[in-house]
């Protein structure tokens, strides 16, 4: 059996150690789980690629219950990919795949160097730019016009505002949840209008884009989507490319703090281009944690699920444990080089098999918007970066910078 935490419920120090709550017990306990409460209900948290590998295999959990609701409605929603299973899930799954990691992949990155070249204009002119805030606003444009949706039917502003809040208030509670849930809701409404009048033919996306072939899906009964599941799954689309934002801020604050990367990608030599931007990925915080509950019951290292059991498996204590990165605390690019290894042991956006599995299937055009965030902060502008608080805070989830980065004096 794996260990129990003492005392009645451990909210309060998840709350207060946020990303290093699950990780900081295993290593007390010399285990890669143990049994605990969070508001007030059992739950069992793993870490490690082991665990990874038997978390996301098998189709041994659901996503269903397996996260507050204030969490599940501002990052999934009721309806959505992640809360099928089985052939639902394949086939939905599918519908992301073609898309994400198919021809039309390829666009992303160069839609997102046409508008961070718009936004550089822009940024030429201000006494200060503050790259996080500015990066919700590139992504919401870049995912918009890569889905197929016209400028005009955007307003940009509203739709950041939006999207940015869905990330950044997930892990919130009160009024700030309940606010970002309010502006979820006006944006499923623009998102299912959207599709509504592609399908009477009131609006043209080009064919092949997301819009398009989401407007067109059809389930595993021939019926297309209802308009409220297919706006949900836009913005599974939208939101994540927002989300990127985070990343780009840490890649900028990798080149700060590494000058010698920042010189070497300046070159254009780009041969440890993914390695620098794998390290970013594994180095710095994302989602802290995922949640499923069992399906069935099963046993792991003598431990018994029983069917519905809470499972919190730890995302960045996995990306950070001693066992599969030497020295983890070190940003090193190099040990991404010809990297050999458990596969799970790397889960900042989820682990598995991107078409049976929970696995975000966004992850390689993620890869794909952070390199050219790279070579545009190393090779496209000059920059300066004034002193600024840039402590990056494990309790707040999901983390960030203190400042958002803030940058002066940006040329071209």
């Amino acid at each position: 059996m794996l260990p129990a935490l003492p005392g009645a419920d451990s909210t309060i120090g998840f709350l207060r150690e946020g990303y290093t709550f699950i990780s900081r017990r295993c290593d007390r306990l010399g285990t890669d789980g143990f049994r605990t409460r969070l508001v007030g209900r059992p739950v069992t948290c793993l870490r490690g690629a082991e665990a990874a590998a038997r978390f996301y295999g098998g189709g041994r959990f659901t996503r269903a219950g397996a996260m507050p609701p204030t969490v599940v409605h501002l990052l999934q929603d009721e309806g959505s990919v992640q809360t099928l299973h089985d052939e639902d899930h394949r086939q939905r799954k599918g519908m992301f795949l073609d898309s994400l990691q198919g021809p039309a992949a390829a666009r992303l990155p160069e839609v997102f160097a046409h508008e961070w070249s718009q936004a550089l204009s822009r940024w030429q002119v201000a006494d200060e730019v503050v790259l996080h805030e500015e990066m919700t606003e590139v992504l919401t444009r870049t995912g918009a016009s890569w889905c197929g949706i016209p400028a005009d039917e955007l307003d940009a502003t509203r739709r950041t505002r939006e999207l940015a809040g869905m990330v950044s208030r997930a892990g919130s509670f009160g009024p700030a949840n309940w606010a970002a849930q309010l502006a979820r809701r006006r944006t499923e409404t623009w998102a299912a209008d959207l599709v509504s009048r592609v399908r009477a033919g009131d609006l043209l996306p080009p064919e092949g884009s997301f819009l398009r072939v989401l407007a067109d899906h059809e389930d595993l009964g021939g019926e297309r989507l209802e308009p409220d599941t297919a706006a949900v799954e836009l913005l599974n689309v939208l939101r994540p490319v927002v989300a990127v934002s985070r990343f780009v801020v840490f890649a900028a604050l990798a080149l700060l703090r590494h000058p010698r990367w920042r010189e070497q990608l300046a070159s254009g030599d780009e041969t440890d281009l993914r390695p620098f931007v794998q390290e970013v990925r594994r180095r710095y915080p994302f989602f802290p944690v995922i949640g499923g509950r069992a399906r069935e019951a099963f046993e792991w290292y003598g431990h018994p699920f029983a069917a519905g059991d809470w499972v919190l498996l730890d995302l960045y204590g996995t990306n950070h444990d001693p066992r599969a990165w030497e020295d983890p605390e070190a940003f090193v690019p190099e040990r991404f080089r010809g990297r050999t290894g458990h596969p799970e042991s790397l889960v900042p956006q989820g682990g598995g098999r991107y078409e049976d599995d929970h696995r975000c299937p966004g992850e390689p055009a993620t890869i794909a918007l952070m390199e050219e965030a790279v070579r545009q902060l190393t090779r496209r502008m000059h920059y300066r970066v004034p002193a600024q608080d840039l402590t990056v805070d494990l309790r707040r989830m999901p983390a960030l910078p203190r400042s958002g980065f803030v940058i002066r004096e940006v040329s071209r």
